[in-house]
């Protein structure tokens, strides 16, 4: 007989490790397993120290969320350990992070620590626990599938959906993984955290890029990296030289304000050169793009990704940020890789972002996997551009 985390046995036989970062959503699927009668195990990763990040309102995984996490463990009368992964998540997240900045992309570190320390490292400590599963608090769904394994589906709630973060996780991870809150909203959930008379009930939730102290990026970059703000010039689609910067880590693709330069119509970044310090700007209408070419693709559809391009497309509806929704799109094989065709294009994508590929637009979609934004192909040539805005009077 199956229980509620579709495991053999009945709950006080299986154990669950928890990846309780000190927020209210880990904290309350805690309580959760453990009211149902889960012999339950919370985990806390030490990630990093970096002084006023540690009490900062929204940074996690620091100073003041493991004294909360520490506490909601008393609370519910469950063990609690502290694991110190500081050096393994700067080495891979952190360092990472960094570096893709330097080399003029757009990282999403979240994705990384899900990949490699969450579910890699800590799924391995929760074997060495004795655990059947690792449950964590993300808004996310998993589900048995008919023919064996199981697949990842958006959250019930749009809003909290986190399954964009989340595309790398392996079929073998998702056998190991449980995510009690995907069915719930953040209302019901902190809800749930008055009724367990848990104290963190009320508390913010966590930032996205919980090392970065100032919210300043710039600022982690230049320390890790010494030197890597090095000046260059910023063109047009011509490469005419229209003024100086101070780094392209100071810059993203989609940006706008504090370009630094004058021009007779609204200019955004376009692309940002590192091999020669070039941030090239342009006009809006060249930010749209059209194809996108994926490295490292992680497939959680049914078969293997050839097998889904047997016909030579595949059609997908994709996301390219998070705070976006799923569009339609066709996925193929290219000449170097698999590759995405937006049907309506997409403005301001950038390289190292995230691009995840769902089975339908809306609702709790199927997670079909996803890929990182290796380079982006524009709807119109730098020619074109010109010419559009010369046709608007711009």
């Amino acid at each position: 007989m199956r229980n509620s985390l579709d495991l053999e046995g009945r709950p006080e036989d299986t154990r669950v490790v928890v990846a309780m970062s000190g927020g209210v959503d880990s904290s309350v699927t805690a309580a959760l397993l453990k009211a149902e009668g889960y012999d339950v195990v919370g985990v806390t990763l030490q990630l990093y120290d970096h002084g006023a990040a540690t009490h900062r309102k929204g940074a996690c995984c620091a100073g003041q969320d493991i004294h909360d996490a520490r506490a909601v463990a008393e609370r519910i009368g469950i063990p609690h350990y502290v694991l110190d992964y500081e050096s393994r998540f700067k080495e891979m997240v952190i360092d990472r992070f960094a570096e893709s900045y330097v080399a003029g992309e757009t990282p999403v570190p979240c994705v990384e620590c899900n990949q490699s320390i969450k579910f890699r490292d800590l799924l391995t400590t929760a074997c060495e626990l004795g655990a059947g599963v690792l449950a964590t608090g993300h808004y996310v769904a998993s589900r048995a599938l008919p023919n064996g394994g199981r697949a990842l589906y958006r959250a019930r709630e749009e809003e909290r959906d986190q399954s964009y973060f989340l595309f790398a996780t392996t079929r073998e991870q998702l056998e190991l993984l449980r995510f009690p809150l995907g069915d719930k909203t953040k209302a019901q959930t902190r809800e749930l955290a008055r009724q367990f008379d848990l104290s963190i009930a009320d508390k913010p939730d966590s930032q996205d890029i919980c090392f970065v102290p100032t919210g300043r990026y710039t600022e982690v970059i230049e320390r890790l990296k010494p030197g890597a703000a090095e000046p260059g010039d910023i063109v047009d689609l011509t490469g005419r030289v229209l003024g100086r910067h101070a780094g392209i880590i100071h810059f993203t693709v989609g940006q706008r304000r504090g370009l630094g330069v004058a021009a007779g119509h609204p200019l955004y970044v376009v692309r940002l050169d590192a091999a020669a310090r070039r941030v090239v700007v342009g006009p809006r209408e060249a930010l749209r793009t059209s194809r996108i070419k994926l490295r490292d693709v992680n497939w959680l559809g049914e078969d293997t990704v050839d097998h889904a391009l047997c016909a030579g497309w595949h059609e997908v509806f994709v996301k390219v940020r998070s705070t976006r929704p799923p569009q339609p799109a066709w996925l193929s094989r290219g000449a170097t890789g698999i590759e995405v065709d937006l049907v309506a294009g997409e403005d301001g994508v950038s390289p190292g972002q995230a691009c995840v590929l769902y089975d339908a637009a809306d609702g709790q979609a199927r997670v079909l996997g996803g890929g990182f934004i290796a380079s982006a192909v524009p709807a119109i040539q730098p020619t074109q551009a010109r010419e559009a805005r010369v046709a608007s009077g711009a």
